[in-house]
């Protein structure tokens, strides 16, 4: 029996809720269907808000022969059937799902496809590709993120499945809490109705219903309608704050969703931009949380990332480090830049080795004559950098 979810998928871009940065009037996606100019793209985002249905939405609106493959569950003769059919129809849009899951042997088979162009691939995954897609594969798709879905548009697809359920009764306040408890995802808040209508003799659906069926707590749907990625923000900037109690509040938001990936990035990024040398041991022990978390999977995953977050949160902060590359990239994007000072080249018998002289340290001049004087790096009043300091002072002696 076809589930209400399938009945609803949208066979053109016009059916499509939400995603109009991408294929809204005069839009990139939008453009390459009306133009028949399709590229191979990677459409990636959270589950249920609209990649499958993009992507068979183009593939019947330019009207060229298709193919749905998965990454992890077909095998390598699947592909190969699909790469015979290709040559035979002249071209063909493979749809390909858990892109990021695609092992070498099956991209090896398709790059040379891609590259002639016999196969455009419609990829779709639910992680970051710039991480987690094989740069081969990466390089020769365009990459297109879709944003998470608002309330109106849970609201919205509802609505659309609504006719399709003979005689049911339901209040908008229980729409607006079926669509909340979806976090973001249609294809949930569609299956969540269609169990609610089919487990009542009445059909009548009320809120007493939905929560008996689906209890979980709200995410990132709540009364501001914060959005996925203002979680990871109040996360980096309650961590940045130092307040530990916030930041595991936004931690264990981002956990209960399942969102590890986007966890292990966002705190690789701050463990660096906001602690940094402040405790740079931090990079480490991150680096050890995250592989503990990823060994053990959920729902012990989160032992090891509230012990570091709390780490961190209670750290103290330095964006010394970074804010000086900065300043470094500033300036070289401005032109100064210089020659090297000879003594500085390959092989250069001018070079004074450091290890060579007392504490290691000799003086000779790094920088461009241009900018030899320039100082980038300003220590915050924090003990590991003051330590810093005072050993590399100790180091050159009054040779400053």
């Amino acid at each position: 029996m076809e589930i209400l979810a399938d009945k609803l998928r949208p066979k053109n871009l016009d059916e499509i809720i939400g995603q109009t940065h991408l294929i809204g009037p005069g839009k990139i996606i939008r453009n390459l269907v009306d133009n028949n100019h399709l590229v191979s793209m990677i459409l990636y985002g959270k589950p249920g808000i609209g990649k499958t249905s993009i992507a068979t939405a183009i593939a019947n609106t330019i009207n060229k022969p298709f193919r749905l493959l998965n990454a992890t569950i077909n095998n390598k003769q699947d592909f190969d059937i699909v790469i015979e059919e290709a040559k035979m129809e002249g071209e063909m849009i493979v749809i390909m799902d858990e892109i990021h899951r695609l092992n070498k042997d099956k991209q090896d088979l398709l790059l040379p496809y891609i590259e002639n162009g016999l196969i455009t691939l419609i990829g779709m995954t639910t992680s970051n590709p710039y991480h987690k897609i094989n740069p081969a594969i990466r390089s020769r798709c365009q990459i297109f993120e879709l944003k998470e879905l608002t309330i109106n548009d849970i609201i919205q697809g509802i609505n659309r499945a609504l006719p399709l359920l003979k005689d049911i009764k339901i209040t908008e306040e229980t729409k607006e809490l079926i669509a909340k408890l979806s976090s973001g995802d249609l294809r949930n808040a569609i299956n969540l109705l269609e169990i609610a209508y089919y487990g009542t003799e009445d059909k009548i659906i009320t809120n007493e219903i939905i929560e008996h069926i689906n209890p979980k707590a709200i995410f990132f749907s709540d009364a501001n309608e914060d959005g996925h990625y203002d979680v990871l923000s109040g996360l980096q900037k309650s961590i940045r704050g130092s307040d530990v109690n916030a930041s595991l509040h936004y931690l264990a938001r981002l956990i209960i969703s399942g969102d590890l990936d986007n966890i292990y990035r966002r705190l690789s990024v701050i463990v660096y931009e906001d602690i940094g040398l402040a405790n740079p041991s931090l990079g480490p022990k991150l680096m050890a949380a995250i592989n503990a978390a990823e060994l053990v999977g959920l729902p012990e995953a989160r032992i090891p990332l509230g012990t570091i977050v709390t780490e961190m949160a209670l750290s103290p902060k330095s964006n010394s480090a970074h804010i000086a590359l900065d300043l470094a990239i500033e300036d070289i994007e401005k032109g100064n830049v210089g020659n090297l000072p000879i003594h500085l080249k390959t092989n250069s018998p001018l070079y004074k080795y450091p290890h060579d002289y007392p504490n290691s340290w000799v003086k000779q001049q790094y920088l461009p004559d241009k900018i030899k004087n320039k100082k980038y790096y300003k220590a915050k009043n924090n003990k590991y950098e003051q330590s810093l300091n005072k050993l590399h002072n100790e180091m050159i002696g009054e040779k400053i």
